[in-house]
């Protein structure tokens, strides 16, 4: 994803160097749209990264400038090169992340096994939960060693940053595979290597 985002930036860039007059947020959005239609077509980049290409067009056609692509992919390199800078083990920094959360007031479950679907009632509280199970048998000598689910109930912004803080990418959101009512599911996976993009901070 960092390699597409890079690339992208590199072309927009090289072809504004080559006219004169500033180009439009419209114009920019056509020329990216047109370059991620040919990257697509030539199968530039991993095919991982088709299904956010396809949908990057679609809403460039369908927005325009308003698809803010060039920040989009701003952001991407931006998120995704703190993140590879980072030196820590993945593990240990899930451990500081889960502490970051409860020092913003957030509830914190880490002492239960979660292998069925649950209802936990937080009362409107913000909350984190992670399987015990999941955090004794993915995490070896500090190190993440499989992918490990996080459920969230709250602002995933602030999941993002403090993730960010410590070199953790998370996966986007997603109710349907959640275990846990009222909550997304998150993942982490080891070496931050994700299949899709990550929830970027807004």
């Amino acid at each position: 994803m960092l390699v597409l985002a890079q690339a992208g930036l590199e072309a927009l860039a090289t072809s504004a160097s080559q006219h004169k007059a500033k180009r439009t947020p419209a114009q920019e959005s056509h020329f990216l749209c047109s370059w991620m239609v040919e990257s697509l077509k030539e199968k530039r980049f991993s095919k991982l990264v088709a299904d956010d290409l396809t949908q990057w067009i679609r809403d460039a056609r369908s927005q325009g400038a308003g698809a803010q692509l060039p920040d989009l992919f701003s952001r991407i390199v931006r998120q995704y090169q703190v993140a590879t800078s980072k030196t820590q083990d993945l593990g240990d920094a899930l451990g500081q992340l889960i502490e970051a959360m409860k020092a913003l007031d957030w509830l914190v479950i880490t002492d239960s096994d979660i292998d069925t679907k649950l209802k936990l009632d937080g009362q409107g509280q913000s909350s984190l939960i992670i399987s015990a199970k999941a955090l004794a048998g993915h995490i070896a000598n500090g190190e993440l060693i499989k992918p490990i689910s996080l459920y969230l109930r709250g602002d995933e912004n602030v999941l993002a940053q403090q993730a960010l803080a410590q070199g953790l990418i998370v996966s986007q959101g997603n109710k349907k595979t959640s275990l846990i009512k009222h909550h997304k599911a998150y993942i982490l996976t080891p070496n931050n290597n994700l299949a899709q993009l990550c929830l970027l901070i807004k």
